[in-house]
Formats: structure tokens, sequence, C-alpha cells
């Protein structure tokens, strides 16, 4: 952090100086930093903050570091500031996601000083499958999507998550999984057409969940966007579960993200209306996310039994 990033948090948080500050991780392609301050006279003891400094030619780690590939992650900021301003007051407890103390857009990218959820007792994170993570970040998610639904997402994603078919044709092109290729456009197009909408997170994969005393917050909100809840739920089941525990308990963890998901809804939504349209769609979102993978990164391990039955039966319908 050099010294304008300090002295913007200082103003931005009341401080009156950063005692020290430290790495935390580096942002994807190489399009900034995240880091941890020590605050001193300010209301909150440590904060977060998120700089964005788009890189003069980025470095996927895959190789798709295109100008679309650039122009994408840059909008994904925008956004992200956008859903703290406009949206994240909206989410209690239940979903909880990180206070925002300030944002900017700078010369050279973007700013985020945020709530450190670790001093807020969401110290935990798990890069392991654990049932207990799994069920309450299902809860987490029919929470954030009973409080979205039927909500306009503007400022955000139109069609929310990272791997969305419009951003990413250049994948699409080089799959050479000729049924899914020819089906994309019916599958994004099944989705799309859902009934009832909502937001959903967009990248709810385990790394973005942090973990308290049997309560859970999640980050990285830069593909927040309109949406059927299921699209969120197929991703982060296939990231963070294995093929044997989605086969032994997929059902039961679909059934349980349903009833907190109803149990959420305002009166005036029809709860079994839109579990019948999202339950019907739960195979389209494996199969949509499958699309990406085969053109992104063929082999990849989330390629796995249970999603691939799931996207059959999509490509086996007429």
């Amino acid at each position: 952090m050099n010294r304008e990033d300090l002295e913007w948090v200082c103003a931005s948080a009341g401080a009156s100086g950063v005692r020290s500050h430290a790495f935390v991780q580096r942002l994807w392609s190489g399009y900034g930093a995240i880091h941890r301050v020590w605050l001193e006279g300010a209301s909150q003891k440590t904060a977060i903050v998120k700089i964005v400094t788009p890189p003069a030619r980025a470095k996927h780690p895959r190789g798709w570091g295109s100008d679309r590939s650039d122009e994408r992650k840059r909008r994904s900021y925008e956004v992200e500031q956008h859903f703290y301003g406009a949206f994240a007051a909206r989410c209690d407890d239940a979903c909880r996601v990180p206070a925002c103390l300030a944002a900017e857009a700078t010369e050279t990218g973007w700013r985020l000083l945020l709530e450190d959820l670790d001093a807020a007792g969401y110290a935990g994170r798990s890069g392991r499958f654990v049932d207990d993570y799994v069920e309450i970040c299902l809860d987490w998610l029919a929470a954030f999507h009973a409080t979205f639904v039927g909500v306009a997402p503007e400022g955000l994603w139109p069609v929310g998550t990272y791997w969305h078919l419009a951003t990413r044709p250049d994948e699409l092109e080089v799959t050479e999984d000729e049924r899914l290729k020819a089906a994309a456009a019916r599958i994004d197009a099944a989705l799309s057409a859902a009934r009832v909408q909502t937001f959903v997170h967009g990248d709810a994969k385990l790394a973005n969940f942090c973990f308290g005393d049997g309560c859970v917050a999640a980050v990285d909100f830069q593909y927040v966007g309109g949406g059927c809840g299921v699209k969120d739920v197929a991703y982060f089941l296939g990231g963070a579960a294995r093929t044997s525990a989605l086969e032994r308990n997929g059902d039961v963890w679909l059934d349980r993200y349903f009833q907190r998901l109803r149990a959420r809804l305002a009166p005036s939504v029809d709860g079994a209306a839109l579990e019948a349209e999202w339950r019907a769609l739960y195979p389209y979102a494996w199969a949509d996310f499958n699309r990406f993978l085969s053109g992104w990164a063929p082999g990849h391990e989330k390629l796995e039994p249970y999603g691939a039955r799931l996207t059959e039966q999509v490509l086996a319908e007429r």
C-alpha cells in the first residue's frame, strides 16, 4: 500500500493513523491486492482494504488474458462497488456480508474499505469439504436469494455469474463437446426465462465464505446480478463437495436449500411455484456451468460424474 492509499484509509475510517498493515492476498490475474490495516483513533481497530489496479497486460493463469477478459474484470469491480453501496445494507445476519466503510474509483482502478470479518467473529476459512460448512453456506444462499427475489439488479450484472454465456464466447468457441456447444443457447435461455428472478452471488465458492461459530458471511461480489438461485447452488455444491458426498447427500442438500428459502420468502411470494420452477432448472444450472468449464478448462476436476449426469439429462431433452 502506498502513502495515498493509507491517507485515504485514515480519512475514510476517521482514524488518526494506520499503526501497521499486512498483505492478505492478491486479486485474480494480478489486478491488485487485499490488505488488513490496524487503525489508530478509529471506532474499529482493523479494516480490510481492497485495492484494484488493473495491469497493462493481464496474465491469466490459464491463458485467457484477452481484451474481452480485461473488460469483464474491470466491469466486475464497478459492480462490486455498486452492490456494496446500493444493496448490501439489505443483507441481515442470515446472509451476512461485510459492511462497506468507503469506496471510490481512482485514476488507476478502485478502492474498497471493508469491515474486517475476522474481527467480527468470522475468522474461519475452509479449503476442504466439511458437511457442516456445506449446510450453513446453503442456508446463507437461501437467505440471500430470498432477500432479493423480485428486485431489479440495477447497476449490477443483468445476468449474474462469471460464466454467463454472453460474456464467454471465446470459451464456447473452443469447447470440443459439440452437444454441449450446440445446446448452450437453449440452456442459457431456459435459465434466463425463469419467471422468478433474484440476485445470485455469482462466485459462491467455499473460498468466498468466512466462518464463525455456527454462522457464515460471504465476500467477493464482483459477479452479483440477476438470475435464478439454483445457479449459485449448483456452482457451490460442484466446488465444495466430493462426488461421493454429492451422490449420497445431493438431494438432501437441495431439499435443505429450498426449505430455508421458503421460510425466508416474503408472504407475497408463491413459494411452491418458485420451488417447482427452480427445481426444474437445477439440472440446467449444472449444464450451464459445465458448458463454461468444458471450454475454459477441459478435464477440470469439477467436471465430475454427478454434474455430468444432470447435464446429460438436459442434453437428452428435445
